[in-house]
């Protein structure tokens, strides 16, 4: 504490939690502020992140999500496969950055392009 000012850091698993800690220490003799830097970081099992992204690739018509492989390390995610076009690819990596508890995603799509037949 400094001058009556206290800055709450770190990280908690529900905003509840984060909302208790400032008021805890709120309403201590000599506190005049709280700055509740706090944050909430849900911890979410690789599991369930690897899930959610699938349920979002089964969920989108712009990619074939059989051709993707997905592997989630702690709250890391790593995309290898094919897909058609950058378009596809940058899809791909936008669904598996929407999926909560994801920190960082690894894009090594191939890309496939399809006017290259025989």
């Amino acid at each position: 504490m400094s001058k009556g000012w206290i800055t709450l850091s770190g990280e908690v698993e529900w905003w509840y939690l984060k909302d208790a800690a400032e008021a805890a220490v709120l309403h201590l003799t000599g506190v005049k502020e709280v700055s509740n830097s706090i944050t909430i970081k849900p911890r979410l099992k690789a599991d369930d992140i690897e899930t959610d992204i699938a349920n979002a690739f089964k969920r989108s018509a712009l990619f074939d999500a059989r051709k993707i492989e997905v592997t989630v390390t702690g709250n890391k995610v790593e995309l290898r496969g094919t897909v058609r076009n950058s378009s596809e690819r940058d899809e791909v990596e936008q669904a598996a950055w929407a999926a909560p508890g994801v920190y960082s995603v690894s894009n090594l799509l191939d890309v496939e392009w399809s006017w290259f037949s025989d």
